[in-house]
């Protein structure tokens, strides 16, 4: 979401950083280009004032003028700057000390609150907890039945009435219903509307009332912009709210909702919704969210993905693979399929330091799908050994997967030149890593 202001800053901040010497003058224009930057992102003019007045009056310090390194020590006063607006500390969702948590999540029509409720309910899970989700949606057609969907597909208890037209009842039996069956925290997916109106908001306070939660989140989609900011103030004059859950960050919208809103409403980004699938949710943590935004990557982020998404043990057979020399195309294939459960190619080099420096082309999801499909498309001996893929073979390869008997030809040919390489990938010759990169040029298929 961040990709154009994550340019247009880590852009600004690698010149400010090869400078020797920094003068009042560069610091002027440099935080004019801020300030264009962020206005263009959509981010709140307030927010965008205070903002290039904090960076401003730290970069003129005489530790920072007189610095051998001044440009570091600019691009450090940003990025702090930057994790201020975003809230400073990580805020965590509310645990109820009775140890029954209650979580109502409100939010417009087309928000992906019901998605969004089915996301949270799987991360708790996945954290020891044990959730249990509840619709009182009783406006929208197949709303319960869409959420019922989701907790079967995540294997978490649910409560759903659409014969009900009592939202406030079916809260009610709902909560029963999760105490009985001993879960310790409740979700309620709650009603939206295309608009604020008071027939919603007096039923939502009603529901409120009923439930008397722990969290109350309201979901907020991050590529309307500023007017996501004007919607969070009006729930939380009318009901309250603690935090928000913000989604679609994995569209191409500008930030200005992700940059603004905890500065103008003093309530926390709790946690967000990158992606279309189930697993694409994750706390917010503001420190990462800056340097992703700056161009540092997000490291910690990555590796707690990994751990939570790759098979500990399929990645150590192949590991004990690579070092007999028996890494295999189903090696391989298996590899790709940990990397698509990972987000992907691209998401994983976006939070790698750097990312934004590199080339057009080099996050192409394209070629591992073909990569897929051609493997996808050998019989298990010819993936075993690739020796018995002679032309007819490939021939039969390119029309089974849809692509080109160039493509496999390059699919082999990379996969030998990885056997030699890995070969040479034990004890002091792991140094040889970086002739990976030279060998695939701008595309990083692997």
């Amino acid at each position: 979401m961040f990709s154009s202001l994550s340019d247009k800053l880590t852009d600004i901040t690698r010149r400010m950083k090869g400078q020797g010497r920094i003068r009042e003058k560069d610091l002027k224009d440099m935080m004019r280009e801020i300030r264009l930057a962020l206005l263009e992102a959509d981010v709140n003019y307030q927010v965008v004032k205070e903002f290039t007045q904090d960076v401003s009056e730290k970069a003129k310090g005489a530790e920072v003028l007189e610095s051998l390194t001044p440009g570091n020590q600019i691009v450090k006063i940003v990025h702090e700057s930057l994790i201020d607006i975003l809230g400073g500390e990580q805020e965590k969702l509310a645990v109820s000390p009775s140890g029954f948590t209650k979580i109502i999540l409100y939010g417009l029509q087309g928000v992906g609150k019901t998605t969004t409720a089915g996301k949270l309910a799987k991360h708790l899970k996945e954290n020891g907890k044990k959730p249990f989700l509840v619709s009182v949606d009783v406006h929208r057609p197949a709303a319960q039945d869409q959420l019922a969907v989701l907790a079967e597909s995540i294997e978490v208890p649910y409560y759903i009435d659409p014969t009900n037209p009592s939202a406030i009842d079916i809260a009610k039996k709902g909560e029963e219903r999760a105490r009985y069956l001993m879960a310790d925290t409740l979700i309620v997916d709650t009603a939206g509307r295309m608009t604020i109106d008071q027939d919603m908001m007096d039923e939502l306070k009603a529901v409120n009332d009923q439930v008397q939660p722990d969290e109350r989140l309201l979901i907020v989609d991050a590529m309307i912009g500023q007017e996501a900011v004007n919607i969070a103030l009006e729930f939380n004059q009318q009901i309250g709210i603690d935090g928000f859950i913000m989604t679609k960050l994995d569209g191409d919208a500008r930030g200005g909702a992700a940059l603004s809103i905890r500065k103008i409403t003093g309530k926390p980004i709790k946690m967000i919704a990158t992606g279309e699938k189930l697993e694409d949710f994750e706390p917010f943590y503001p420190d990462r969210m800056a340097s992703r935004i700056l161009g540092m990557g997000d490291v910690l982020t990555l590796i707690e993905k990994a751990e939570q998404q790759m098979d500990e043990k399929l990645a150590q057979k192949s590991l004990e693979r690579l070092k007999r020399n028996q890494f295999t195309l189903d090696d391989l294939l298996d590899q790709f399929l940990q990397i698509d459960k990972m987000g992907g190619m691209e998401k994983m080099l976006s939070m790698m330091p750097g990312a934004a420096r590199l080339p057009d082309g080099a996050m192409d999801e394209a070629v591992i799908n073909r990569y897929v499909a051609i493997i996808r498309s050998m019989t298990p001996r010819e993936r075993n050994s690739y020796k018995l893929l002679n032309a007819s073979r490939r021939k039969r390869i390119a029309q089974g997967s849809g692509t080109t008997v160039q493509e496999v030809n390059q699919l082999i040919r990379q996969y030998e030149q990885m056997q030699s390489l890995m070969k040479q990938f034990s004890g002091k010759n792991m140094g040889n890593i970086g002739k990976l990169k030279r060998l695939f040029g701008n595309k990083l298929p692997f």
